[in-house]
């Protein structure tokens, strides 16, 4: 009996995927939303992993087509890529499902620890936790912001683009969105100019790459609720503007319009469409508005916040949630023994202001995108405020740095243990590649360690 032997790297192709029920994609986004660790990137390739090479829920091409669409919009991507696929497998009700689920865990988890950070801040042991951890964040921050400068400064022009976003925001307390339209602004005139200049290169994979037959796979024609319709698209559009009108029209009838949560509403819907670039862009808007306009929080609790939202699942975005918390409880404006119900109450607002437009923009944008699987291409103005972002970003590195580092003044001596210890966050993220979490878990320990054995 002779045997065929197959060619060298030949492989049987694997049967198609069994159909999923809306309950067995209810059971993984659940999932998701508690293990979303790692940022955007560390989302997005857990995503990957699950959705197109162990599940073959969606092809390669299908889920870097979608995540091409998410990366041009602002808002989280990887919140609005799972939106983008629940909603693709299952209709609305399963893209609001995967989007919710990917914030919810985050949510109560970080209204949990802000509890305890208000109540017991104080205590030795949470004290030195975050005495390690802010060093780590500012350390991740510069990280963030040589990560995104690394893919978007291709050229002079970009570097100079990203050079006058930050001496406009440092140096001359330029508002983020003036710079946003700025950068907007140049992005198109110089595309129609130079646009050899604004084009970007590369794309998030190999869109050819196949890892079998998938449920959604490339040569599957466009499910029926997923055609474009101009109905749909109205109706889509109306109901978002009532889910957001109704909200701030209570809200400024009940309590009026100068009041902290109807600011918070205002403030947090202008936010959610400003964060082209991710979580780290929006952070200096936020501050601007949280921190120095309506004074919700200080700053060294806005680098305590993204120090919890670093550790905690979801999107990074959700230190907004904590922004909201933090608002709530200070202003206490259910009375001062229901401080924790206002927090929790402002937080949970300020997520559904900050999340809408997500969802929006998924369920509006979707059929649009799924009219043609051809690569997206992204626009001058898009890479014109993605070099902007740069600048910004690291602006908010040297924000966080002159808190953490220099506590007294920047003309006082440096506090050497966070220095040390943002000088090894540096080492173990750039030199030895770690991951966000064992970086912040270490950090957090030697701080710990610190305040315990040498007490300030």
């Amino acid at each position: 009996m002779s045997h065929t032997k197959p060619e060298a790297g030949a492989s049987a192709s694997p049967p198609a995927p069994a159909a999923v029920s809306f309950w067995q994609a209810f059971r993984f986004w659940l999932q998701l939303g508690f293990i979303s660790f790692g940022g955007p990137a560390g989302q997005i390739a857990i995503m990957h992993e699950e959705l197109v090479v162990r599940r073959r829920w969606i092809s390669e091409r299908r889920f870097l087509h979608a995540l091409n669409y998410c990366m041009v919009l602002p808002g989280p991507e990887a919140q609005q890529l799972a939106t983008y696929i629940g909603w693709l497998m299952h209709r609305t009700l399963g893209g609001i499902v995967a989007g919710a689920l990917f914030v919810l865990p985050s949510l109560l988890i970080l209204i949990g620890l802000s509890w305890l950070y208000f109540a017991h801040g104080e205590s030795p042991l949470l004290a030195g936790l975050f005495y390690g951890i802010k060093p780590a964040v500012t350390a991740i921050v510069v990280q963030a912001a040589h990560r995104i400068g690394s893919r978007a400064l291709k050229n002079n022009w970009l570097w100079g683009i990203a050079a006058a976003a930050f001496v406009a925001i440092f140096a001359l307390n330029v508002p983020f969105p003036l710079i946003v339209l700025a950068a907007a602004l140049i992005g198109y005139l110089g595309g129609k100019r130079w646009p050899a200049v604004f084009r970007t290169g590369g794309g998030h994979g190999r869109a050819g790459v196949s890892h079998g037959p998938a449920l959604i796979d490339d040569d599957m024609p466009t499910p029926v609720h997923a055609r474009f319709c101009w109905r749909r698209l109205a109706l889509v559009i109306a109901s978002g503007v009532l889910l957001w009108a109704l909200p701030m029209a209570v809200l400024t009838l009940v309590y009026g319009w100068s009041h902290t949560l109807t600011q918070m509403g205002w403030f947090f819907t202008k936010a959610a469409l400003l964060t082209f670039g991710g979580a780290y862009a929006v952070l200096p808007y936020v501050y601007q508005g949280a921190v120095v306009h309506y004074g919700w929080l200080s700053p060294v609790q806005m680098i305590d916040g993204l120090a919890l939202g670093e550790t905690t699942p979801g999107p990074l975005i959700m230190v907004v949630a904590f922004v909201g918390f933090a608002g709530g409880y200070s202003q206490a404006f259910f009375g001062a023994d229901n401080a924790v119900l206002a927090g929790a109450v402002a937080a949970c607002l300020v997520t559904w202001f900050t999340f809408l437009p997500s969802f929006l923009f998924i369920l509006a944008g979707g059929p649009l995108v799924e009219s043609t699987h051809d690569e997206l291409s992204f626009t001058a103005p898009l890479t014109a405020i993605t070099a902007a972002v740069v600048g910004v970003i690291l602006n908010l590195a040297l924000f966080f740095a002159w808190h953490v580092l220099w506590p007294h003044g920047i003309a006082a001596q440096p506090d050497w243990s966070a220095l040390l210890i943002a000088l090894g966050a540096l080492l173990a993220l750039f030199r030895f590649r770690c991951g966000v979490m064992p970086v912040i878990a270490v950090c957090a320990l030697a701080g710990l360690l610190l305040r315990l054995f040498l007490p300030s």
